[in-house]
């Protein structure tokens, strides 16, 4: 039947005889490109074909520990990094948010004394706050003594403001700017302010040595905090930050006290990070609410999303379009599930097995700051009868802050790959065809010499496996089965 058909076809058309497999493998080994090869099997000499042998065999090995030692460094995900100094003619400037230690106009919180424990309840939210028992009863009978109270409205009237009795002089490279030129932000540090926020064109400077000059009044007078605290400081805080980024003072703050003149010198620093596993970023991750990620925005996100899942709303410090949470959520819910966030590790920093890795691309701001006293004797009366103000009044209130970049240029630190695939491919070539002479060519004779190998040997299996039984007796025309055997052992 058709079984019988198979194995005659396969007998005369695809498996040849004995001695022409000899004559192919003999032919193989003469012509092939991989050197050291035909000079074993062309030879006389039983001690050159030995010799030869050796020294094909010991290349062989060489090269095999040498290929496999490239695969293992290979996936090992070596880096290098580069630094690149790039100097050009103008500087985007950064954003810059300011905050006054001293978060609340005095006359608001002079018979309110709770409102600074539930500013650090809100605040706890970024950085995280002790909460003491002495306060609970005192926090109880507020919040049912006032169940419509927003810390966030009250912060907004009553916290800290700039106009032009508190930004007295503002100057950004030679034009004069002013207070509707900053961005109203909320932090941990009740009402900041941003110059060159996102929704300004970019701001950029020509010139090293000038940049933002502001010179503030903290009015301690009308501000003040609450030293049970913590807060004794009286300055301004400020944060240097990507215009597209949420400020972050957590540790990160500079600090300037007053009657000091500060100096920032600032340089522009992009950091370049290969994705996972080679580093530690994943360039799919997209955030919400920011146009770029960053550590600091993913984190937030994901405590937001978290206090939103857990407690119904979210606090008005943290991105997000929920409802606000109100001040008996903050206490009973808002607080714990931010304790519950970092001491079970729910939102992790770093790696990229974390909940925020670390960005493909980073934009940094390493400052230099000097400090000196703000104004001379002389320069201290001539500001005093400008300002109408006293020589002490003006020694204890005003910050005068220069912020400028050191020069022209920006430091790109890049981390690349140390072994690409274009690469790893030229070492694999280069260990061949210096220890066996072979090339891509080679490889694919030695394919096809296997692969015909292996149709032989599957030919020759398949001839030698048992027969179909058959229900028919078979003809008398056809060949016994010791026929075919011998035929296939003369073939």
């Amino acid at each position: 039947g058709k079984l019988e058909k198979i194995r005659l076809y396969l007998i005369k058309k695809l498996l040849p005889c004995l001695e022409d497999r000899r004559r192919y493998h003999q032919e193989f080994a003469s012509s092939t490109s991989f050197h050291g090869v035909h000079n074993i099997v062309r030879t006389q000499s039983r001690t050159r074909r030995a010799l030869w042998l050796l020294v094909v065999t010991g290349c062989l090995g060489i090269v095999t520990w040498q290929i496999c030692s490239r695969f293992t460094y290979y996936f090992s995900w070596p880096t290098t990094t580069t630094v690149v100094v790039q100097y050009v003619e103008n500087v985007k400037f950064p954003a810059v948010t300011f905050c006054n230690l001293n978060r609340f106009q005095s006359h608001a919180v002079n018979n309110l004394q709770i409102i600074f424990f539930l500013w650090n309840i809100v605040s706890g939210v970024v950085q995280k706050f002790s909460v003491e028992d002495k306060y609970s009863q005192e926090l109880n009978d507020f919040l049912l003594g006032n169940q419509n109270f927003s810390i966030k409205e009250f912060t907004r009237k009553n916290g800290f403001y700039l106009n032009h009795s508190t930004l007295l002089e503002c100057e950004f490279f030679g034009k004069t700017c002013h207070p509707e030129d900053f961005e109203h932000v909320f932090t941990e540090y009740g009402n900041c302010f941003t110059f060159n926020y996102n929704g300004l064109p970019a701001r950029s400077v020509s010139l090293s040595g000038r940049g933002l000059r502001l010179l503030f009044d903290v009015q301690q007078e009308q501000f003040t905090d609450d030293p049970s605290l913590g807060y004794t400081d009286a300055g301004i805080t400020f944060v240097i930050h990507s215009p597209k980024e949420l400020p972050r003072f957590d540790g990160l703050g500079l600090l300037t006290p007053v009657g000091m003149h500060a100096q920032v010198s600032m340089r522009q620093l992009k950091s370049i990070i290969q994705e996972y596993p080679w580093g530690e970023c994943k360039p799919d991750i997209k955030l919400q609410y920011q146009n770029i990620y960053s550590t600091n925005g993913c984190l937030q996100e994901c405590k937001a999303q978290y206090i939103q899942d857990r407690c119904g709303c979210l606090p008005f410090i943290l991105p997000g379009n929920g409802t606000e949470c109100d001040m008996l959520k903050f206490y009973n819910c808002v607080y714990p599930a931010v304790y519950d966030i970092e001491i079970k590790g729910l939102c992790t920093v770093g790696t990229h097995n974390s909940t925020c890795p670390a960005p493909c691309e980073e934009m940094e701001y390493p400052t230099t700051v000097t400090y000196s006293s703000f104004g001379g004797e002389n320069a201290i009366k001539y500001i005093s009868a400008k300002l109408k103000k006293s020589p002490e009044y003006i020694r204890q209130n005003l910050v005068l802050i220069d912020i400028k970049y050191h020069d022209l240029s920006y430091k790109i630190t890049q981390q690349q790959k140390a072994l690409t695939v274009s690469e790893l491919l030229a070492d694999v070539g280069g260990q061949l065809g210096l220890f066996c002479g072979a090339s891509m060519i080679t490889i694919i004779e030695l394919f096809e010499y296997i692969f015909t190998n292996f149709c032989w040997m599957c030919i020759f299996l398949l001839l030698k496996a048992p027969e179909m039984p058959q229900w028919n007796n078979p003809s008398q025309n056809q060949p016994t089965h010791k026929e075919k055997n011998k035929g296939i052992q003369e073939c």
